[in-house]
């Protein structure tokens, strides 16, 4: 009778554990910390904790928007049921959701005390957003009713700010959430990107379907973060969240700074921009996040772009005169060798990915060939020795390269070239960027070698939305823009929709494995077959008729199935020559609002290109069996 309990307590337990890949006792921050050393966990606190200051920045854009972006009123406990559904965010698990509001009328979550070392905050409730007593809070002024309705007009008791986790931690592929709108810390990868999170929401709290302000939010694919919002070049570019991994592989390129040294550098951003080094590109991250922002902010106009031109950041003022800058430099050293850790997440781990996974030799063998002769040449770290010239020479040289066992080990699956947006074909959005170019606010980010880039080729027959008979070519400008970075392809079963905007292929929010695949396997054949993409369709348009506000007040009246990129890829001064509310201003107004005066828009567009799922057709020519046995190769990424 008594191994029959024992048998049947093994049986008990057993049923609980089922599911659960790591025992609660690993469920906080600290879950994998046992195998970091001392320096890694330190960098590990940095990316998940560090706000560098920001907070102070997101306030000011709380007043300045009068609430339209407002991290406090964006961590309301009461959306915590459906974050994930309506925001795109995670849960902490180490927080609840307040049954009534706090003594300041305010709904915060309620989460347990978590000390995190060197770092005073605490969690708001959502990953990677931490809370801040307000220094310039009056709790005899305070009025949560004159806060609610204006932030500019009240100092608030907290001040929220983001860290690098906000927009990279997302769910572990290898141990997806049984409960999406309930994770456990187990549940979350560090660096994969949250290519869930919908960062429209979070611009347009206040707004509604007939601002056009709202319209561009509500267009920007989930996923996504347009890097150049702040401090805006007059570009709408969101682009994909990048998973960061395999750094320790990562090519780097001799590269001439500002100061005229050699230095060899990893490209960063998507266009290769942020050329100077890691640690400095970090930086340059916690300053867009609102590092330093006393200083950064008198160097452009953050919101509308209209007030004053951009003037760049002085790196060595900077250290000079923000603490926050100190503080957050002294940190990067750790947090690249936290970053350093990590890894790719395979299909063949991940719960059920034997399902998908091929195991005839001969199809992968087939599909290692095919990436050989039309993927390696950019999407390998592994690359020809110099004596190896001629694209049939390289072509075999990667043909035999694949079929060694060790080929994919330690591979970043990238060149991490910078190639013209001519060569690759793809949305041209992102390249045009010009925040890193000469005399821009970025430019001591970003290196001499950047900016003295040939111009890219132009790019001919874009499709004109305004005369579809006639297309449109476009030269992009010099200074540095007009190139992409290529993309690691490591852990891309688990990464669609593809394309540095996230243009290609289906959207489906199911972070499971059967899910993700669903999205891989949408996109993969959108990829290889052309003909299956939305096309046209993928467009940006206005789902009915809206207004723009002006500095003026005067409201431009945009038409439905209007090109979101017509309107929000014009240099915004230009659009505020409507000053005056004349009858001139109201004629023209008139005429935009009924589909005239596109043409002119059209013509001082700095981005005219508004296919999102067009480009990288590298693919034609391989039959179908090529195709799918590449499919399967790319599998095991």
């Amino acid at each position: 009778m008594r191994g029959y309990r024992c048998l049947l307590l093994l049986l008990l337990l057993a049923q609980a554990g089922a599911g659960q890949q790591y025992p609660e006792k690993n469920d906080s921050y600290e879950y994998g910390g046992e195998n970091l050393t001392p320096q890694q966990r330190a960098g590990r606190n940095t990316w998940y904790f560090w706000t560098g200051g920001g907070e102070k920045f997101w306030r000011e854009v709380a007043k300045l928007t009068h609430g339209v972006t407002d991290l406090l009123q964006y961590v309301d406990s009461r959306r915590r049921p459906e974050r994930f559904k309506l925001l795109g965010v995670l849960n902490d698990p180490d927080c609840t959701q307040a049954t009534q509001p706090d003594e300041y009328g305010l709904w915060m979550d309620v989460c347990k005390p978590v000390a995190i070392p060197s770092i005073p905050s605490e969690s708001s409730g959502i990953v990677g957003l931490r809370k801040f007593k307000n220094p310039k809070f009056d709790r005899f002024t305070w009025s949560v009713d004159k806060y609610m309705a204006d932030p500019a007009s009240v100092e608030p008791p907290y001040l929220i700010g983001m860290t690098c986790g906000f927009c990279h931690i997302g769910f572990d592929p290898l141990s997806p959430p049984k409960d999406i709108e309930n994770p456990r810390w187990y549940n979350m990868a560090p660096a994969i990107g949250n290519q869930y999170f919908h960062e429209g929401t979070l611009f347009s709290l206040k707004l509604n379907s007939k601002d056009f302000r709202w319209q561009v939010a509500n267009t920007q694919p989930r996923g996504t973060s347009d890097t150049s919002r702040f401090a805006t070049d007059n570009i709408f570019n969101p682009n994909a969240i990048n998973s960061v991994v395999h750094l320790a592989h990562r090519p780097s390129h001799s590269e001439v700074m500002n100061d005229g040294t050699t230095s060899q550098v990893h490209y960063i951003l998507k266009d290769g921009a942020d050329s100077i080094g890691t640690a400095g590109a970090s930086l340059r991250v916690y300053v867009n996040i609102g590092m330093c922002a006393d200083y950064w902010l008198t160097l452009h106009d953050p919101i509308y772009g209209v007030k004053k031109p951009q003037q760049p950041f002085r790196i060595d003022l900077a250290r000079k005169d923000c603490e926050d800058w100190r503080a957050t430099e002294a940190r990067m050293v750790d947090a690249e060798a936290f970053l350093l850790t990590v890894n790719p997440a395979l299909l063949k781990d991940a719960p059920g990915g034997d399902k998908y996974l091929t195991k005839d030799a001969d199809v992968l063998r087939r599909g290692a060939l095919a990436f050989a002769d039309r993927c390696a040449t950019c999407h390998s770290s592994k690359q020809p020795p110099a004596n190896v010239t001629g694209d049939e020479a390289r072509r075999a040289w990667f043909r035999e390269a694949v079929t060694k066992p060790d080929f994919l080990e330690n591979n970043f699956l990238s060149d991490d070239q910078r190639h013209s947006v001519s060569e690759i074909g793809t949305n041209m959005g992102r390249a045009l960027a010009t925040n890193a170019t000469q005399g821009h606010v970025w430019e001591e980010f970003s290196s001499r070698t950047y900016k003295q880039q040939p111009p890219a080729d132009e790019v001919k027959g874009l499709y004109n939305p305004v005369k579809p008979g006639r297309p449109i070519d476009f030269k992009p400008p010099g200074g540095g823009v007009g190139y992409y970075r290529t993309p690691t392809l490591a852990g891309i079963w688990a990464t669609a929709p593809f394309f540095h905007n996230n243009g290609l292929g289906l959207y489906n929010a199911d972070p499971s494995v059967d899910g993700r695949m669903a999205a891989f396997n949408d996109a993969i054949e959108k990829l290889l077959w052309p003909e299956k993409r939305l096309g046209l369709r993928s467009m940006m348009i206005t789902s009915e008729d809206s207004e723009l506000p002006l500095e003026s007040g005067y409201r431009l009246k945009i038409r439905k199935d209007t090109p979101v990129k017509l309107i929000a890829n014009i240099n915004a001064p230009e659009l505020q020559l409507l000053r005056n509310d004349t009858f001139l201003s109201r004629l023209i107004g008139w005429m935009i609002g009924r589909g005239r005066l596109y043409n002119t828009l059209l013509r001082r567009n700095l981005a005219p290109d508004f296919v999102e799922d067009r480009g990288h057709t590298f693919a034609t020519g391989l039959s179908d069996e090529d195709k799918r046995a590449l499919i399967e190769y790319i599998k095991t990424f």
